[in-house]
């Protein structure tokens, strides 16, 4: 893409967030404006948003939509927390956004700025195999990055018993740094046992097939 695209494309966006004033597309053409990252287009690519969409309704529906805080692992860019925040059906009092990659802690303050000045988001850079959850619970914990999680049991392990979970994974193989697929949503369900199954489904995707589980461990 030429550098006449991009501007091309940037103004049509800083267009529409003129017409529209919610926060969310404020605030994702100020982070595209301000950080020239390949990964904004991988994380609100297609697949990626429809997976969002899909946790976010399958939430509402099966585990309500009020939660005081809420707990993003593998959190990326932010942009589930984005969506969450961004939902009229939701009230949440505060989403703390995790990933292992510092660089991801940036984009994700900006893609949540107003948000974030509101205090109802905090971007960390930590390896969710080492929080103390316990420690710090939440009313919710996400991880839709399950895929990623090398040692998934010993992360799974030191979830405590009720917490209220949603979790993501898939069967995508071809990607070098998913080290943790399942070949079936019987599968996941047997690498993460809930005691409550609140909700599980399966979800064909372009190139792979993407399997959710809501529940309390």
């Amino acid at each position: 893409m030429t550098h006449f695209d991009d501007e091309f494309y940037r103004d049509i966006l800083e267009g529409l967030a003129v017409l529209d004033e919610r926060p969310f597309l404020r605030d994702l053409v100020a982070t595209i404006a301000r950080h020239d990252e390949p990964r904004l287009g991988a994380a609100l690519n297609a697949n990626q948003m429809a997976s969002k969409r899909w946790l976010i309704d399958a939430l509402a529906q099966s585990a309500g939509t009020r939660f005081t805080d809420v707990l993003v692992l593998g959190g990326w860019i932010g942009a589930l927390s984005a969506l969450l925040l961004r939902d009229p059906r939701f009230a949440i009092g505060r989403i703390v956004s995790v990933d292992i990659d510092p660089r991801c802690e940036t984009l994700a303050r900006a893609l949540n700025a107003t948000h974030a000045a509101a205090g109802r988001f905090e971007a960390r850079t930590a390896d969710m195999r080492e929080l103390d959850y316990a420690a710090e619970r939440f009313a919710l914990v996400v991880n839709t990055s399950c895929e990623h999680v090398v040692d998934f049991d010993r992360w799974y392990a030191r979830v405590p018993g009720g917490q209220l979970v949603v979790l993501q994974t898939n069967d995508y193989v071809a990607c070098a740094e998913h080290v943790n697929c399942v070949p079936s949503l019987a599968a996941f369900g047997a690498q993460a046992p809930m005691r409550e199954v609140l909700y599980e489904g399966a979800r064909p995707m372009r190139r792979y097939t993407r399997f959710m589980r809501i529940g309390r461990k």
